[in-house]
């Protein structure tokens, strides 16, 4: 499952819109500095076709799926604490479950299962 957490506007082609960010559950990670492990959680956005109220009613809702790691083109990130500027070739995407059964709605009120 994963957590709507949060929502951001971005423009791209001189339209704007919504992505909500969303975080995977709790993961407990062995520090390679310490040796302790601490606790964090996976965060990915996804690409909406809502508007600004609709998302803010939306954070807080659940639904299937996780946060996975992509392997991707090299790209500068900078450490927002530090400033330090390294160099990522991954990012975190969201990934619904698969499901084995679809339900399709042939007509008002029927229901009908599909494999």
């Amino acid at each position: 499952m994963v957590r709507i957490i949060n929502y951001k506007r971005r423009v791209a082609e001189n339209k704007e819109f919504f992505v909500l960010e969303v975080s995977g559950g709790i993961e407990m990670v062995l520090s390679k500095t310490t040796g302790m492990y601490y606790a964090t959680s996976k965060k990915a956005t996804i690409t909406s076709t809502f508007d600004e109220e609709t998302c803010k009613s939306l954070i807080g809702s659940e639904f299937p799926g996780s946060i996975v790691k992509e392997e991707c083109e090299p790209y500068e990130y900078t450490i927002q604490d530090t400033g330090e500027i390294i160099t990522l070739s991954h990012r975190y995407v969201y990934r619904a479950e698969e499901l084995t059964t679809s339900k399709v709605y042939s007509a008002p009120g029927n229901l009908s299962m599909v494999d």
